[in-house]
């Protein structure tokens, strides 16, 4: 049994951590399935989007601690979940995650990583490094920048576990739906950006992705060069052309 699985129906893969007896508990199998999985997404011309998500009750509690006892789990360098995070948030194509249950530790790392994040009403997001006698790499790296900081702090020193709804308001996630319309909700997403240049889709999150820390000239800089590489596209002539005999565009992603 894959502890990870990947699917791909028309322009989507589907990456879904499936080792739900441990709550997707990440041993260095999986991690090396994920890496598999979003390297094999970001290198598939064919493949516009991914979601992902964690079979069973948890989208995934982190690192496996029983694992990690034993010396086991890479904690840093090649094969390791920060690298790992690196990865994905550099892929210029959509990433959804879709999280159900718990949501902790490296597993919340993952999920930060993806660009939309859906939440079941009963999910729960969680660092409790410190309630281990560790401390962790995407709390500190990823969630001061997703939240306000003083939040994130108290989050990373207590332990403490944050609800659907505070994630929500806080702009952690875009979504809350009950369980069963996680997928559905997902795919409704996937299919709205699916209508849309995927060029020009992986022109917005680069361009917004590697400008975070620029400059404001910088930014405007960059920009502009991702809009010049994206405006000479057979897909931007197939954009201009379609409005103007007003009909469907057809794109190829070229």
């Amino acid at each position: 049994m894959a502890l990870v699985e990947y699917e791909v129906k028309g322009r989507i893969a589907y990456i879904t951590m499936n080792r739900p007896e441990k709550l997707n508990a990440m041993n260095r199998e999986m991690i090396g399935g994920l890496w598999d999985g979003f390297t094999n997404f970001r290198d598939d011309p064919e493949v516009w989007l991914a979601i992902v998500s964690g079979r069973g009750r948890s989208f995934s509690v982190g690192h496996d601690l029983a694992e990690m006892s034993a010396g086991g789990a890479a904690v840093r360098g090649h094969g390791s979940t920060d690298e790992l995070y690196f990865t994905e948030q550099n892929i210029w194509k959509p990433i959804i995650a879709t999280v159900n249950g718990h949501c902790l530790a490296q597993g919340a790392g993952i999920a930060m990583g993806a660009d939309i994040r859906i939440a079941s009403e009963t999910a729960q997001f969680g660092w409790p490094q410190t309630k281990r006698g560790i401390s962790s790499i995407s709390g500190p790296v990823i969630l001061g920048q997703r939240i306000p900081l003083p939040r994130a702090m108290e989050l990373l020193f207590t332990g403490e576990f944050m609800k659907a709804d505070e994630a929500l308001s806080l702009g952690l996630v875009n979504h809350v739906v009950p369980e069963s319309e996680l997928m559905s909700k997902a795919e409704e997403i996937a299919a709205k950006i699916l209508e849309n240049a995927p060029l020009a889709v992986r022109a917005m999150k680069e361009a917004t992705m590697r400008g975070l820390h620029l400059s404001l000239p910088d930014r405007l800089n960059l920009a502009g060069m991702v809009f010049e590489g994206v405006r000479g596209s057979a897909d931007a002539q197939e954009g201009l052309d379609a409005f103007k005999e007003k009909r469907p565009p057809n794109w190829t992603a070229s």
